[in-house]
């Protein structure tokens, strides 16, 4: 089974969290990662992305969704919500909407800030959104795993998180990879579940 890893990326973090929640997908028996990206949104409407980015993950299409088990959903924060190219792909899932081609599959968030208080909760909930809307399963991660307990970093219930400290090297915490490993790990397990 197939489980979609999108993301948006602008410098780094939310992809390094992508790979480490793809690498928990991939850890489950009957599961891999698909992961794929969201180009960014031009300033003017006529100026198109290529039709493949020149490195990294290739650009999501309606039918990544559709094949997919579960959707982990990735991006960093923009004054606590997602980023505009992310959304921009959302709001184009209406015929998914409108076929149910999502409901009753699972889903999981991850994001990355700048600051601890950057709103990495209210992103992550700002994601959820749409998926409601879709009839998606919700998915976070439970306090089973201590490092919730522990972090003094990213990390939440509502999913994996990252705080880049203001444009500082990517380097994620071990909290913060363990999490993001256990949310990919956790979503795939659900995923499993759903479809017998």
């Amino acid at each position: 089974m197939d489980i979609l890893v999108l993301y948006y990326s602008r410098h780094g973090a939310t992809r390094r969290l992508a790979d480490l929640v793809a690498s928990g997908i991939d850890a489950v028996k009957g599961t891999q990662a698909r992961l794929r990206t969201v180009p960014a949104v031009a300033p003017v409407t006529e100026v198109a992305a290529p039709p493949v980015p020149p490195t990294g993950s290739p650009y999501v299409e309606l039918r990544d969704l559709e094949e997919c088990g579960g959707l982990a959903l990735g991006s960093p924060t923009r004054f606590g919500n997602m980023a505009a190219p992310l959304k921009h792909f959302l709001d184009s899932t209406g015929s998914l909407w409108h076929s149910g081609g999502l409901a009753g599959k699972p889903a999981a968030f991850f994001t990355s800030t700048s600051t601890l208080h950057g709103g990495q909760e209210s992103t992550l909930l700002s994601m959820m959104l749409p998926l409601l809307h879709h009839g998606m399963l919700i998915v976070g991660l439970p306090y089973t795993e201590r490092d919730l307990y522990e972090t003094t970093s990213g990390g939440t219930p509502y999913g994996a998180t990252h705080v880049a400290r203001d444009g500082a090297t990517v380097l994620l915490t071990d909290a913060e990879k363990r999490l993001a490993v256990a949310l990919g790990r956790r979503l795939a397990q659900v995923a499993l579940q759903v479809a017998r």
